[in-house]
């Protein structure tokens, strides 16, 4: 039986990463251990791993997950607040396919989207 999945995205710098999720994003570290290359953050039932990859090109990037929550509209809002830039392409709108979500950029151009069901 598959219980959940845990994305693994490219990091160009573990420092700026770590900084951007918890900062602006409210992310967590998990636990005291720090692994070299690699970084697990967490936030309410999410958890996002991430590898070093120095040599990635951001205009070459296409990671991206898709993070279902609740109340869109005031992560939203509490993003614009810290001066999070939102997609030129992702403002918070309601989809076809019966998603409400927006979407941004990570510092190495991983696409964060978020929704919720209609």
């Amino acid at each position: 039986m598959l219980i959940t999945i845990i994305p693994k995205l490219p990091m160009r710098d573990k420092a700026v990463t770590r900084k951007f999720y918890i900062e602006k994003l409210g992310f967590k570290d998990i636990g005291k251990i720090d692994f070299n290359e690699y970084l697990i953050l967490h936030k309410d039932n999410i958890e996002i791993h991430f590898f070093e990859f120095k040599n990635l090109n951001p205009k070459e990037n296409y990671g991206q997950i898709y993070i279902r929550i609740n109340e869109v509209e005031n992560l939203y809002e509490q993003l614009l607040d810290k001066n999070v830039k939102i997609h030129p392409f992702g403002k918070l709108q309601v989809k076809s396919w019966g998603q409400k979500e927006f979407s941004l950029l990570d510092p190495d151009n991983n696409l964060l989207t978020f929704g919720q069901s209609l």
